[in-house]
């Protein structure tokens, strides 16, 4: 991490840029999970949040400078999707102008946070509830000192826990007994200001809205998450076509020896990996630019697309990182290769700033409820249009999208649930996690469509066949109520494997040249196809003969 900070120019605009921020998730995921999950925690949700906050008269260099590492303290072991009903409390003396920060019980307890004394000394942002003579104004961030050079400081306790199957981190769970914390440890801002007096103003009236805000870093956290999942995403394809394309086997005559990837059975799965991480990429490279430039009326449009872009991206990157460990054989299996421990890795973003299944209820109720409006059928009969058109392709997305919002819509409004809300929402949230799905396939696709306009003729037709490739998968995995929506035709339905065959078939030649456009070093861990330095299996026999001969 030390590293790192010497290699950045300059933290607090690195921690204020999206897309910077991201690129960072991007690069140091692959290289190291580990350091990569710590870095989160101090450039995004630490040093992230004293910048969002009143700070002119904070000291952020020690942040800056890597001398204290940051940390975020926020999930509790019985609050952590509900983390607005927490229970740590910072209770406010007028007399004394101190806070005393504490947690009242096992429950409360901060749950995972990297608080041990690896590293070196820390500070954290604890969230706890404001309390002033006795009234509850909610959740805040208080800058609190855990550690320094001789250990963790009075009235801090950590305790190490399990470790994890993911990236090497110090997860604990963290307690505070009465520490006492100076008035100037309140991160403030317009949402919520407590004067020296213990005078509380605030420019949001609901308890909600000012945790919200107050932990607003975790939006960005979901960003990068996504960004780390995509960079471990990449190279893991990357890895895998490059060894396909090294690796020898018999072919179909005798005596015959081919690439792997010669064989349908092997180069198609990683094609659909291939396609599937380009629109994952551009889809991301569209939210953050989103994120960058919305203004308060789209903020909360925009949070619930990088919720679903999150959700679908890290779910993606498990999937596709499990077809690349499966083609690469035994070989994948070596940490080396730089996938099997990125697949366990990647669990850690699934959950962390948000778990994806909760996030994906939360947006899915926002779709079924809000201003969202599935865009309405096309007037073409589907007979006069092409499989091979990408427009109608994206339009057929949408009909899918539309089938789960009618369907979700249709069970909400269920004879007998009136007045029962569990039970609506219990028969209508399987179709609308289906619609969350459908929802970021269409933005997936329209991303990966609209970046064939700016590039070259030869690339835009490589990214037009990647196009009809993901599209086409999505289109065949819902063909049966496509056609019952009369969207397609059964002539179109019979076509489709054919299709995806032809689509298949000319993507296989470039498959290396367009793996190479992610750039993923050749030096980075997994990056050669065999693991070692010499790729024949023969040489590397002899070499382990060699040596043992010469050890005896």
């Amino acid at each position: 991490m030390r590293t790192v900070a010497e290699a950045i120019p300059d933290a607090r605009a690195l921690s204020r840029s999206a897309s910077a921020l991201t690129a960072l998730h991007e690069w140091a995921g692959p290289a190291d999970p580990g350091m990569a999950t710590l870095a989160s925690i101090h450039y995004n949700l630490f040093l992230g949040s004293l910048l969002d906050h009143d700070h002119e008269d904070r000291d952020l260099e020690p942040y800056v400078r890597m001398d204290r590492i940051g940390t975020f303290l926020c999930t509790e072991a019985e609050h952590g999707n509900d983390a607005v009903n927490m229970e740590t409390t910072a209770e406010y003396h007028r007399d004394s102008r101190r806070f005393v920060l504490d947690t009242p019980g096992p429950g409360a307890a901060k749950w995972m946070p990297n608080t041990s004394l690896t590293g070196g000394p820390k500070d954290a942002v604890v969230a706890a509830r404001l309390l002033v003579d006795g009234h509850d104004h909610g959740v805040f961030l208080f800058l609190t000192p855990l550690s320094d050079e001789r250990g963790h400081l009075p009235g801090v306790r950590v305790e190490r826990l399990p470790h994890t199957s993911g990236a090497p981190v110090d997860h604990c769970a963290t307690t505070f007994e009465q520490v006492s914390l100076p008035h100037s440890a309140m991160l403030q801002g317009d949402h919520g200001r407590l004067s020296p007096d213990g005078e509380f103003t605030s420019s949001l009236g609901s308890p909600r809205m000012r945790f919200l805000r107050s932990i607003g870093r975790v939006g960005m956290g979901k960003l990068c998450m996504s960004g780390y999942s995509l960079g471990a995403t990449r190279q893991a394809v990357a890895v895998a076509v490059r060894h396909g394309a090294a690796r020898l086997t018999a072919g179909m005559t005798r005596g015959q020896r081919v690439p792997l990837m010669a064989h349908r059975s092997h180069h198609e799965p990683l094609l659909d990996a291939l396609a599937t991480t380009y629109a994952a990429t551009l889809l991301h490279r569209s939210v953050v630019r989103q994120w960058e430039v919305a203004g308060t009326a789209e903020r909360e449009e925009v949070e619930r697309l990088v919720a679903v872009t999150k959700g679908w991206i890290t779910w993606a990157a498990r999937e596709t990182m499990t077809t690349c460990r499966e083609r690469c054989g035994a070989k994948g299996l070596l940490l080396t290769q730089g996938i099997a421990g990125q697949l366990a890795a990647n669990e850690g973003t699934i959950t962390a700033e948000g778990d994806n299944q909760v996030i994906w209820v939360k947006a899915a109720g926002e779709l079924l409820m809000g201003g969202f409006t599935p865009k309405p059928p096309s007037e073409t009969a589907p007979e006069q249009r092409s499989l091979r058109d990408g427009a109608h392709l994206q339009d057929l997305m949408a009909d899918i999208e539309r089938v789960w919002h009618e369907r979700a819509r249709t069970r909400l409004r269920a004879p007998g649930t009136r007045g029962n809300p569990m039970v609506r929402w219990n028969g209508a949230v399987t179709p609308a996690l289906e619609l969350v799905g459908a929802h970021a396939h269409r933005l997936a696709g329209e991303a990966l469509l609209e970046a064939t306009d700016r590039v070259a003729a030869e690339e835009a037709e490589r990214l037009h066949d990647l196009h009809r490739l993901f599209a086409l998968r999505q289109v065949a995995a819902h063909s049966g109520e496509l056609l019952a929506g009369e969207r397609l035709t059964a002539e179109q339905v019979r076509r489709l494997p054919d299709e995806i065959e032809r689509v298949v078939a000319s993507l296989e030649p470039h498959a290396l040249a367009l793996v190479e456009r992610f750039f993923v070093p050749e030096e980075l861990p997994g990056s050669d196809p065999a693991g070692l330095p010499d790729a024949r299996p023969e040489t590397r026999l002899e070499a382990v003969a060699e040596s043992e001969r010469n050890a005896a």
